[in-house]
């Protein structure tokens, strides 16, 4: 068995398509996304048997003037981390290895893997996140009344309110970008640069989708889903907190949800999130069911592994900070920060 860098983007998507793990954040088009987006160099492993690929794991070389170096699969995204065929231990401990070793000549603290499950005995986890997935039925009719009257109530609310509803690509991302970073500002967390979104929507034209919900002229709520196979990923919404009376952002998740059943999808991914935040009891209200991810970690020049998310008190008086920004420079200043926050 040999490992090597990937340069064959069409056999790495063929693998990660077939794999019973692989997600949407795996496919081979990310690496020229965050690299243009974001500026983060990339090394994309696959181990091979003979000519046969056997196991792949996407690596992102991560420069941070905050946290320093490190390798992650992947920052900025949802999952990543090991394919390996058949979970096959000896494919799993290769690419390790060469993941260890990459992060070394880089000069990196440590590689982050950001696993859906344990792939290894011995590495350090950390189950911190969630996912949140919902399956789907086959008719949206069965899917609403399945939801809870509450959310039923809520969104029939919007719908009396007169909200209207839009979806497209990236011709609508100036209007998701408008609510996602006034959000992010008002969440004291500096918002990623719009090309990300715009690079997204234009590399995943047929699977990347914008909905955004309007009280009048006014963008309400937004998100964006992607599709993947038979399931239906939402890595990135956002509402108005001043509208939210109305509820836009009940009738932007009905739209994705009715929208991933009318597309023939079996499961809605609400993204991932900390147990117990707002996030979270939100999207247990749809029926999402949780399942604890396992980030895991090859240490090379740290003690133990990081913990750099925004629940860490130590950034509490940044986040207050942040809040207070007058939006035009949250929105100047978000970007140049972001990229050094995987």
């Amino acid at each position: 068995m040999t490992v090597q860098a990937a340069t064959d983007g069409v056999a790495w998507n063929a693998f990660v398509a077939a794999h019973p793990a692989g997600t949407v954040d795996h496919l081979w088009q990310w690496r020229h996304v965050i690299a243009d987006a974001l500026g983060h160099e990339s090394l994309y492993l696959e181990a091979r048997r003979a000519t046969t690929v056997v196991g792949v794991l996407p690596l992102v070389l991560v420069r941070s003037r905050i946290f320093g170096r490190s390798v992650i699969s992947l920052p900025f995204l949802n999952y990543g981390g090991i394919l390996a065929d058949g979970n096959d231990p000896d494919v799993v401990q290769a690419l390790i290895d060469a993941a260890r070793d990459a992060a070394s000549r880089f000069g990196g603290s440590h590689v982050e893997l950001r696993h859906t499950r344990r792939q290894s005995a011995t590495l350090p986890c950390r189950q911190h996140k969630l996912a949140m997935l919902r399956d789907l039925p086959a008719s949206s009719e069965t899917l609403w009344t399945a939801l809870d009257r509450k959310v039923r109530n809520q969104v029939r609310k919007a719908q009396k309110a007169e909200l209207t509803v839009a979806s497209g690509g990236v011709e609508l991302v100036d209007e998701f970008y408008d609510v996602f970073s006034r959000n992010m500002r008002d969440l004291g967390t500096p918002v990623y640069p719009k090309a990300l979104f715009t690079l997204t929507l234009q590399t995943f034209a047929r699977e990347a989708r914008v909905v955004v919900v309007r009280h009048g002229r006014q963008t309400a709520a937004a998100g964006i889903s992607l599709t993947f196979g038979r399931t239906v990923l939402n890595p990135w919404a956002s509402s108005l907190r001043e509208l939210r009376p109305l509820c836009p952002n009940m009738l932007l998740y009905w739209t994705l949800l009715e929208q991933a059943v009318a597309d023939g999808a079996e499961v809605f991914d609400f993204g991932r999130s900390s147990p117990g935040a707002g996030t979270h009891q939100f999207k247990l209200q749809w029926g999402a069911v949780e399942h604890p991810l396992c980030w895991e970690y090859v240490l090379l020049s740290r003690p133990e592994p990081p913990d750099q998310g925004p629940s860490n008190a130590k950034f509490d008086r940044a986040i207050a900070i942040w809040q207070r920004l007058p939006l035009g420079i949250a929105n100047r200043l978000g970007p140049i920060v972001a990229k050094h926050l995987p």
